[in-house]
C-alpha cells in the first residue's frame, strides 16, 4: 500500500535519453559533464556526481532516464539542465544507472501504470514550480527499486513504450 499524498507523479518530466558525450569536470572531482540527447533540438548539458561510482565508459553511449523539468543551474560552474536517474543501495556506497529497454525511443516520456499521463492535467509541471514546490523532493522517497531491481513509484514500474526499466540494485532508492 502506498501512502503517498503529494504532487502527482505526472508532475515529473522523466524522459529517455542517450549520453552522446561525457567528460570529467576539470574542477570538481565527483562530477562528470554529459551531453544527453533527450529528443530536443540540442543535447542537454547535465552534470552528474557519478565519478566515485562509474567510469566514463559506463556512461558513454548509454541510454538513461533524465528528469528534464529541473531548472538549469550551475554545478561547479557547469550549466546543468536536468538529472540522470540512478539507483543506489541503502548506504549509498553503490550507485548504478537505471537501465532503459534497448528499443525505447529517445525523448519518450516515462510513465507509471495506473496514472494517466495523457491530456492537459498530466502535463509536467513548469521548471520553476518543480523547484519552488520541492516536487522531486516530495516524490523521491517513493521512488524505489523492487526486490528484483525494477525502479518503481509506489510499487508500480517506470515504463517506456518498450517495457519496464531495470537496475542492478535491489531494494534501493532512485534519484
Amino acid at each position: 500500500v502506498c501512502l503517498f499524498v503529494g504532487p502527482p507523479i505526472t508532475a515529473l518530466d522523466i524522459r529517455v535519453g542517450r549520453i552522446t558525450k561525457v567528460w570529467t569536470h576539470e574542477e570538481a572531482d565527483k562530477l562528470y559533464c554529459e551531453e544527453i540527447d533527450v529528443g530536443e533540438d540540442e543535447p542537454r548539458l547535465i552534470a552528474s556526481g557519478l565519478r566515485p561510482y562509474l567510469s566514463e565508459e559506463d556512461l558513454d553511449g548509454r541510454m538513461v532516464l533524465v528528469l528534464c523539468n529541473l531548472k538549469a543551474r550551475k554545478l561547479a560552474g557547469f550549466p546543468s539542465h536536468g538529472m540522470v536517474l540512478c539507483a543506489s543501495n541503502e548506504d549509498h556506497t553503490e550507485v548504478k544507472l537505471v537501465s532503459v529497454p534497448v528499443d525505447a525511443k529517445i525523448g519518450e516520456r516515462v510513465s507509471v501504470p495506473g496514472f494517466n499521463f495523457e491530456g492537459e492535467e498530466a502535463k509536467p509541471f513548469a521548471e520553476n514550480k518543480i523547484g519552488k514546490k520541492k516536487v522531486f523532493e516530495k516524490i523521491a522517497p517513493f521512488l524505489k527499486t523492487s526486490e528484483y531491481g525494477v525502479p518503481e513509484f509506489c510499487g508500480r514500474p517506470l515504463l517506456t513504450s518498450a517495457g519496464v526499466c531495470t537496475s542492478p540494485i535491489n531494494n534501493g532508492s532512485v534519484s
